[in-house]
């Protein structure tokens, strides 16, 4: 029953709130096509090429924008937000249906998910900042959960959705699915109630570019907040390399069953993103980003264990773990951090906290050859409770706020599997 009362407390004023009704359901809805073609167009390559590498490819066009995080938040703080993302999520329409003309030709595909990927982080850095602006501060936790709930849910069932898709029809139905989702997500956003001052426009543009890393540098209240997401993101591309090491040397199941953790991470991100407002409420930004990891860390370690039921709940804490992480240190820039710099901000936190997840994941592909998988889950968990610990001691006496698109701030799609 109390369960019961904390998400009625936290769900009942979010979903009142029209600006979060509408935010809400551009998340459900860019979040499924997005996701649908994400999948669908490394299996496209694949099947045309035979190639991993190059498949894998098409996930690495889609991060690499990440690394120029801080210039392209800069872009999102020249505009007004609302109109930026109304003329943003028209663009990608027309960029993604282009995909139709694509035929064989490899290069083509690259260089729309590069375009993709690049303005789809500088529509992140604005839905943030813009988020932040449309809804009163005392919602920002609870919503930035319920959009972790909403985008972990059509992972669920956008994957499955795009595969049969491209099996029946192809590329093109897909690229068309993600058009329209465009399209709608667009008319959403216009729909939204927000009044927005122009921005300033002072100082140079490497002035402006760097504002951001240097509000987070020297912001004690977010700084180690940020890097330790960054920290424990790496931690957990380590712990996605790991995936089928698990599943063949340690469990001795086929690699389908990945298939079964992949999906109880993404069910306890769900559950994280439902309770997130009431632990925010109970903990602080901080206090919930020390659970977090620590959930995370404890869980990673057990995942040494040759026990497939264990590896499931093991993947379902995982999956609560990291959510509660990036809510808390997202939910705290965006209370943090003055309006004008959000964007700016906002895209240099996602660098920071979610480049270590992309470079962690090649690293563990290597280690894996030539380590034992269950020596290095092992460390990764030990890791973690450092990094809980450390983030334990640096919030004494502190706190960054009290109470408490796409996905929330800083794709949690991006988060390695498993």
């Amino acid at each position: 029953m109390d369960t019961t009362n904390a998400l009625r407390g936290t769900l009942g004023p979010v979903l009142a709130d029209r600006n979060a009704r509408l935010c809400l359901a551009t998340v459900l809805v860019s979040g499924f096509g997005s996701t649908a073609l994400w999948l669908t167009a490394g299996i496209w390559v694949k099947d045309r090429t035979g190639s991993d590498s190059l498949a894998a490819l098409c996930a690495f066009a889609l991060w690499a924008p990440q690394l120029a995080g801080p210039l392209l938040g800069t872009l999102a703080d020249r505009h007004r937000r609302r109109p930026l993302l109304l003329a943003g999520n028209l663009a990608l329409a027309p960029l993604v249906a282009s995909l139709c003309l694509a035929g064989s030709r490899l290069w083509y595909v690259l260089g729309v998910l590069f375009l993709y990927g690049a303005l789809g982080a500088v529509l992140d850095a604005a839905e943030t900042a813009l988020v932040a602006t449309a809804l009163d501060g005392a919602l920002l936790g609870a919503m930035n959960g319920l959009r972790t709930a909403a985008g972990e849910g059509t992972k669920l069932l956008a994957p499955l959705a795009g595969a049969a898709l491209y099996t029946a029809f192809g590329i093109r139905a897909v690229a068309l699915l993600d058009a329209a989702s465009f399209l709608l997500t667009a008319w959403l956003v216009l729909l939204l109630r927000v009044r927005e001052s122009p921005p300033p426009r002072t100082g140079d543009r490497l002035a402006r570019t760097l504002a951001g890393a240097r509000h987070l540098r020297h912001t004690a209240a977010l700084r180690p907040l940020v890097l330790a997401a960054g920290a424990t993101l790496g931690l957990a591309g380590l712990n996605g390399a790991l995936l089928f090491a698990v599943v063949d040397r340690g469990l001795g199941r086929p690699a389908t069953f990945a298939g079964i953790l992949y999906a109880a991470q993404g069910a306890g991100s769900v559950l994280c993103g439902l309770a997130s407002g009431a632990l925010l409420r109970r903990c602080g930004e901080r206090g919930l980003a020390v659970l977090g990891i620590g959930v995370f860390a404890v869980a990673v370690a057990l995942r040494a264990l040759p026990y497939a039921p264990l590896a499931v709940g093991c993947s379902l804490l995982i999956g609560a773990g990291l959510p509660c992480v990036l809510i808390a240190a997202f939910t705290a820039v965006q209370r943090g951090t003055p309006p004008a710099l959000l964007g700016r901000v906002a895209a240099t936190a996602s660098t920071v906290v979610f480049v270590p997840n992309a470079l962690a994941l090649g690293l563990g592909s290597g280690l894996v050859a030539v380590a034992d998988h269950r020596l290095l889950l092992g460390l990764a968990g030990a890791a973690g409770l450092l990094c809980a610990g450390a983030l334990a001691r640096t919030g004494a006496g502190s706190r960054t706020g009290g109470s408490g698109g796409r996905q929330p701030p800083g794709r949690p799609e991006n988060i390695s599997p498993g």
